[in-house]
């Protein structure tokens, strides 16, 4: 057990059942009344970010995570079936962990999951991926318009089922790098 005065950004604390990351914390002295540090916390199941004030030498539990690189398998029922490259087990993550990320997932993907215990809490996929496109989709100019503009982008569907614009020299069945967090195509491969 760690105290609040021990409160550092990047630490792991958990507070009510719950596990939070601390984005901020800062000391505030007031001129009538008691000191405490004012936090911000990430709430790692939802990425929800709180205030919370603590009292000093308030004491809370400070946890330990451990990351871990996982490679992708395939969907097995509603979850994500894994393969834990450390000790060759196979791991078994919720769809609620995997969210969004779930559109860039294809067979042989590494991925970083943070692990609370024997539960996954977050995973983050690598910022760039190589992906397949599978389809195109041009978009027509609007018709009636006085001044149609033509496009500089259409819409690719790739391989893993995610839609992102790229550009009109590409096309189907090229492989292009993408920015997972943004996004966005970077170049064809």
């Amino acid at each position: 057990m760690a105290t609040s005065n021990h409160i550092t950004p990047g630490m792991t604390i958990s507070l009510g059942g719950k596990i939070y990351r601390v984005e901020s914390s800062v000391k505030v002295a007031v001129a009538k009344g008691t000191p405490f540090i004012r936090t911000k916390l990430r709430d790692l199941t939802t990425n929800d970010v709180i205030e919370k004030n603590f009292k000093l030498d308030q004491s809370i539990k400070d946890i330990s995570l451990t990351e871990k690189r996982l490679e992708f398998l395939y969907i097995e029922g509603k979850d994500y079936l894994f393969l834990d490259i450390g000790n060759l087990e196979h791991v078994l993550v919720p769809k609620e962990i995997i969210s969004d990320y779930s559109e860039f997932l294809k067979e042989g993907i590494e991925i970083k999951a943070t692990f609370y215990g024997d539960a996954v809490y977050t995973v983050e996929l690598p910022q760039f991926l190589e992906i397949m496109i599978a389809k195109l989709i041009i978009k027509e100019c609007r018709k009636g318009a006085k001044h149609p503009q033509p496009t500089t982008t259409k819409t690719a569907i790739l391989e893993t089922g995610a839609q992102i614009e790229v550009p009109l020299f590409v096309e189907t069945g090229d492989i292009i790098k993408i920015d997972t967090k943004t996004r966005e195509f970077i170049q064809r491969v």
